[in-house]
């Protein structure tokens, strides 16, 4: 974790993505602790900028995921969740976070 890239808030971008299709599900922020947390509990924990709190993915709607492997990138700043999901990860109820198709 002493080679991870944290930004000025102490944050770190995280995609996630379907263990079993490879698809990328979405991307949410990460504080240290919310990685800690994942790792120890083996499912997703991010921080939430807008609310200003952690927030375990899942926690209201039951659309879980489950912690499969936590990878970094080359640089340490951009993190990739390997997940089994329970569920839409999309807040709209979609699969994943990226249905919409730019023009």
């Amino acid at each position: 974790m002493d080679e991870l890239r944290f930004d000025e808030r102490g944050l770190i971008p995280c995609i996630v993505q379907d263990d079993g299709t490879g698809d990328v599900l979405m991307m949410a922020w990460m504080n240290r602790e919310s990685l800690e947390r994942s790792l120890r509990e083996g499912t997703t924990w991010f921080w939430s900028r807008s609310r200003g709190e952690l927030w375990h993915k899942g926690e209201t709607s039951g659309n879980t995921q489950r912690l499969v492997e936590l990878r970094c990138d080359c640089d340490g700043d951009t993190l990739l969740a390997r997940v089994v999901p329970a569920g839409p990860a999309c807040h709209t109820g979609n699969r994943t976070c990226f249905y919409r198709t730019l023009d």
